[in-house]
């Protein structure tokens, strides 16, 4: 699909994923930013190619588009703009789990924004996945269960940052109205309405019916590409299949408190003695 002699759009795959071409963020125009969020709305990550000479200050303006751009609370940030995160596969820089960013907040964000400015020479593809697909694609049974629980979302880094948050299972997104799962293996500690052998059982199933190859997309970075993505129904996953240098940046823009349908039931009350709490953090953690 082309929209203009200058800008250039295709899909990158069925089940979601545009990227652009012909569009430069440090000259963004209105017109040009308007494409970028239809598009992200309609397909939920979007690629911009050639970004190669993005400036720090073109990306944070490119991120003030969307909302209040967010300091991450633990992650190395860039000298002298504090909004940009600095992603480096020698310190931390693989996550090589599917997740949803910053889950365990009150209001996760909404979008995130990564520029990848050194790649491997093979290797280091990222993978995303279209929660609406995913929860649209459940039996008609399953998605109204899900419709009535919540997840507890978890992290902790050492004894620096602790943060937890209890979310609707069934998230409704507040510009499109699509509902999507929101639950993911890095942050999501169980249903609190359930046992933990219920909730452990269910999350595994909602887990690898996520992963399927069906609902994803997967993006071959060239030098100075730019991906954006809804951070409200995507989940995402970094190959680690490489030895070479990956580094980028990355910045998140601030979100809302997830929205779904109330719980219609409450928190399952243990039995005396049996073993329910702490919650399990970090997805590697046992009770």
């Amino acid at each position: 699909m082309t929209t203009s002699t200058a800008v250039d759009v295709r899909l990158v795959a069925g089940a979601l994923g545009a990227q652009i071409r012909g569009i430069d963020l440090n000259t963004l125009t209105d017109a040009g930013f308007a494409l970028v969020h239809d598009l992200l709305l309609k397909h939920q990550v979007v690629f911009l190619a050639g970004q190669t000479g993005l400036t720090p200050e073109a990306h944070v303006a490119f991120g003030r588009r969307f909302g209040e751009v967010e300091l991450h609370p633990y992650l190395p940030r860039l000298e002298g703009h504090p909004e940009i995160v600095v992603i480096d596969s020698t310190d931390g820089g693989k996550v090589d789990v599917w997740h949803t960013d910053m889950t365990f907040h009150q209001s996760p964000p909404i979008a995130s924004i990564l520029h990848l400015t050194e790649l491997p020479e093979v290797g280091g593809d990222t993978m995303w996945t279209n929660q609406c697909r995913v929860y649209e694609a459940l039996s008609a049974p399953l998605r109204d269960l899900l419709d009535g629980l919540t997840a507890v979302h978890v992290i902790r880094i050492g004894t620096e940052f602790t943060s937890r948050a209890e979310h609707p299972v069934v998230r409704v997104h507040p510009e499109t109205g699509r509902r999507s799962l929101y639950v993911n293996r890095l942050f999501t500690s169980h249903i609190p309405q359930l046992t933990r052998t219920e909730s452990d059982a269910l999350l595994e199933h909602l887990f690898r019916f996520s992963e399927s190859p069906q609902f994803t997309c997967r993006y071959r970075w060239q030098v100075g590409d730019v991906a954006v993505w809804d951070n409200r129904v995507t989940q995402h996953y970094a190959i680690n299949d490489y030895d070479g240098l990956r580094r980028g940046q990355r910045i998140t823009v601030l979100g809302d408190h997830p929205a779904g349908d109330p719980p219609r039931w409450e928190h399952y009350a243990p039995a005396p003695g049996e073993r329910y709490w702490p919650d399990r953090v970090n997805a590697v953690e046992s009770y």
